[in-house]
């Protein structure tokens, strides 16, 4: 253990010279944090990826052979797509940075034997720390002097109980240096003094204060990579390999057929082109991103957009209990008085407090702080605001509080003494304390003690922290040395609780019918948690401690999480090994946390969940989602949206996949028959580049399936192009290119002229392609549902794909541009009825595959 400075130099602490060597030497006292993402390099991640590279390639690809049109198509799509990310991500790095509450706080230091207000990043080793109630400490330190001090140390074990804290010399030898307990001499980084004063020397600053240590170890744990990214990279390399030989194949059987090796090549880049996935990284990405903002919607910041469709999929979501599924403020539930007569305050919330329990109140109320900064305390406070009809002492100006005997090791009791200005020197003396502690100072004989304790146990089984209260008389302005000297008479005990978030059964019960298992992870004590447990509707009839789990080995421990729900006492290194073994079970595991202690667990989760509220720095860096109002509930949205997202993205590529069956049917057809070409890259550029898109974005906004929170989630190795989804895509393919092979045919039959051909065949496409969007729009919904379910983007696109072709007809430059002749009404009936009649057969069809589809 690091020793103190010599009393000689307590009061002088460092020289200013010598802390600005030490500055130089170890560095800020900084929280480790990793590197802002600038937009440049998030736009380098994004041009990484592999099918966005793809996407930017062709472009320049196309480019340099001349095609300018087909060139500056996809080069634009690509820039978008970049600009798109950049914008989400960049606004959700600015929230986080206006989230960094807590990162660098002011500090009163001595220097040079002066007092002196220095930003706490600047504060080093050696430093004589000021701390005062409501200070937030910045570093960690060994108290040197304490005066009642009380330290919340919630941040670091997640415990909203403030602990009590003595002086070292007060300190037994080979204190272990560690947060939580009463009675240390060790303050730490983060942590609020919500009472008394004191000084202590700093021990450690930024990375090795017990805060730094956590964050450091996050760097040496890799986050994986989304499935879905992992997914899409696969599928964009299978299409890229197939498209890539039937282009060459083309090519070569034009040449050979058809002897022009110019015109061959054109032809075999159109077949490439309406083979490749150009689209697919242009949808992820708007989806991915508007998703992002949707869930933003429901005060919740995606760090990661990516992440979305993990959280969809989760099958274990592991909550901490203080300020997650608890409120993290102090609540008095329950008065009981001296004779057994008990009061809950949650049976009465509006009422007055009886008058039995009114005395008992106003002293506890008296016994706290005039400002409180204690939780506790601010509980009596609110109490008596709310609760008491008349105050006999509180807010009267005839009395005053004039000495107050603080908390020591061997009394955990403390008193105030008030004192009326009219009065010949009469006082009340008000106590509160352990209630083993103000049955000492009122003498309680054997069997009122026996009755004290049973009274005890009865509240500490529901959860509740106890605490005794009583008052004396005192008259004379000599005050005695200690509180023992009064005559105090016991009043009764008060029972308090962070109470659970209101919104936290509801939400608890939505995840278990959406299959998704939640189990609470705290270091609170084992009684306290199964309460909570039990009133959020979680299982609570085992409860796993920590000192339990150090007995069991890997396989043991992946065996209990079977069945255990609940884990308290639980240590941070011990939260990370249950997250470890659910992964290794199969798991897909959400982690949700505020404090540092659940930094390196929400790291490991497949996806972390920081509350933005109270949660610290490094909890928000190590997660790839932040809740933005700390709210419980706000989980199982995210996890709707996450699944709806999914579910969307699931529906936009099928749509995509079925409509790149005609599109290469009616490139290839051509050429293996030797009839007039229909396509060129402008036509493909202008089909995948903006219809393919353009439809896309009205699933995105498509609304939830019925089922969204009723179904298991999805299984970790499921593919995201399900054998289902594939087949049913082919058969919407087939079908519309049979029916547009037809119109081609015929036409050609007919002696229509070439250009007028390609007109009504690209028309006939378009429609196709809109009665396409109508049939995915849902897996499980009717026809008459799709038609009348309101979404707005539905219409946009409608509007603008007539918009669009009626440009391409009466647009000289763009007719031209596509080489279209003019089509007459009849043929207008054609295409239209062409996109009517695939709707109607693959409705008639879809029952027999929706089954397979939501599987």
């Amino acid at each position: 253990m690091t020793q103190p400075v010599s009393t000689a130099d307590v009061f002088s602490g460092l020289s200013e010279a010598e802390a600005q060597a030490r500055l130089v030497a170890e560095g800020y006292n900084e929280l480790p944090r990793s590197s802002r993402r600038t937009p440049l390099r998030i736009a380098f991640e994004v041009i990484r990826e592999p099918m966005l590279a793809l996407l930017l390639g062709g472009g320049v690809v196309y480019l340099l052979l001349g095609n300018l049109e087909e060139a500056l198509i996809l080069l634009a799509f690509g820039t978008m797509s970049i600009g798109i990310t950049i914008i989400q991500e960049t606004r959700t790095e600015h929230v986080l940075e206006a989230l960094r509450d807590l990162t660098s706080p002011r500090a009163l230091v001595i220097r040079g034997g002066e007092r002196k207000r220095i930003a706490g990043r600047e504060v080093v080793r050696g430093d004589l720390i000021v701390l005062g109630e409501g200070d937030r400490v910045p570093a960690d330190a060994i108290l040197l002097q304490s005066q009642d001090l009380q330290s919340d140390e919630s941040l670091l074990t997640g415990e909203s109980v403030p602990v009590r804290k003595i002086a070292a010399d007060s300190a037994p030898p080979l204190t272990e240096r560690r947060p939580g307990g009463d009675d240390l001499p060790f303050i730490f980084s983060g942590s609020l003094i919500v009472r008394g004063s004191g000084m202590g020397e700093v021990l450690a600053t930024g990375p090795r204060s017990e805060i730094g240590k956590i964050g450091h170890s996050l760097r040496s744990m890799e986050t994986e990579p989304p499935r879905l990214q992992v997914q899409m990279r696969r599928v964009v390399r299978t299409f890229a390999m197939v498209g890539g030989a039937v282009s060459v194949v083309a090519v070569l059987l034009y040449g050979l057929l058809r002897g022009g090796w110019l015109d061959a090549v054109l032809a075999g880049i159109t077949l490439g082109m309406s083979m490749l996935p150009e689209e697919f990284p242009v949808v992820l990405t708007i989806f991915m991103a508007m998703g992002a903002w949707r869930i933003s919607q429901a005060r919740v910041l995606t760090r990661r957009a990516a992440a979305i469709e993990t959280l969809g999929s989760a099958t274990i979501l592991c909550t901490d209990k203080t300020g997650t599924l608890t409120e993290n403020r102090m609540t008095i539930a329950e008065l009981r008085t001296a004779d057994g007569k008990s009061f809950r305050t949650a049976d009465k919330p509006d009422t007055v407090l009886p008058a039995a329990f009114a005395d008992l109140a106003e002293t506890g109320v008296l016994a706290s702080a005039e400002i409180p900064f204690d939780p506790m305390e601010i509980a009596f406070h609110k109490l008596g605001k709310e609760r008491l009809s008349k105050h006999d002492i509180v807010g009267n100006p005839d009395w005053g509080l004039v000495h107050a005997y603080p908390l020591r090791p061997g009394l955990l009791a403390m008193s105030n003494v008030w004192r009326s200005t009219r009065g010949r020197g009469n006082s009340l003396v008000a106590a509160k304390g352990a209630p083993e502690a103000i049955g000492a100072l009122c003498h309680l004989n054997a069997k009122e003690f026996k009755a004290l304790k049973g009274s005890i146990e009865a509240m500490a089984t529901e959860g509740l922290r106890v605490l005794g209260v009583a008052h004396a008389s005192h008259r004379g302005t000599d005050l005695p040395e200690t509180q023992h000297d009064f005559e105090f008479e016991f009043l009764g005990l008060v029972g308090l609780t962070d109470p659970l978030r209101a919104s936290v059964p509801e939400a608890v019960s939505d995840c278990r019918s959406a299959g998704i298992r939640v189990m609470m992870i705290t270091g609170d004590y084992p009684a306290t948690a199964k309460m909570i447990a039990r009133l959020a509707g979680l299982d609570a009839e085992s409860v796993v401690t920590g000192i339990e789990m150090q007995a069991l080995s890997d396989d043991e421990l992946a065996l209990r999480l079977k069945s255990a729900t609940v884990f308290a006492r639980t240590l941070p290194e011990q939260k990370l090994r249950i997250v470890n073994a659910l992964k290794s079970s199969g798991e897909i595991v959400a982690m949700t946390g505020d404090g540092v202690n659940d930094a390196p667990s929400l790291k490991a989760a497949n996806i972390g969940i920081a509350m933005g509220g109270r949660g610290t720095d490094v909890a928000r860096e190590a997660s790839s989602i932040v809740l933005l109002d700390d709210d419980f509930s706000s989980i199982v949205k995210a996890v709707r949206l996450g699944r709806r997202i999914f579910d969307n993205l699931r529906k936009a590529m099928g749509f995509i996949f079925a409509v790149h069956v005609p599109i290469a049917g009616l490139s290839l057809l051509p050429l293996l028959f030797g009839l007039p070409i229909l396509f060129g890259p402008i036509h493909i550029a202008f089909l995948e580049m903006v219809i393919d898109p353009v439809c896309s974005l009205v699933f995105e906004a498509e609304s939830e399936e019925d089922d969204v929170m009723r179904r298991p989630p999805r299984k970790k190795d499921s593919p995201l192009f399900s054998g289902a989804l594939v087949g049913w895509g082919l058969i919407q393919g087939t079908l519309a290119f049979a029916v547009l092979a037809g119109i081609y045919l015929v036409a050609l039959r007919q002696g229509m002229v070439e250009n007028e051909i390609r007109a009504l065949t690209f028309f006939s496409l378009v429609l196709t392609i809109v009665g396409l969007i109508f049939v995915n729009r849902s897996f499980s919904a009717s026809l008459l549902t799709a038609l009348i379910r309101p979404n707005r983007s539905l219409m946009i696109v409608v509007v603008a794909v007539a918009l669009m072709l009626g440009g391409t007809l009466l647009w000289p430059f763009a007719t031209s541009l596509f080489r279209f002749g003019p089509l007459h009404l009849n043929d207008l009936a054609v295409a239209l009825t062409a996109g009517s009649a695939v709707l109607a057969c693959l409705e008639l069809l879809k029952p027999f595959w929706r089954e397979r589809l939501k599987a």
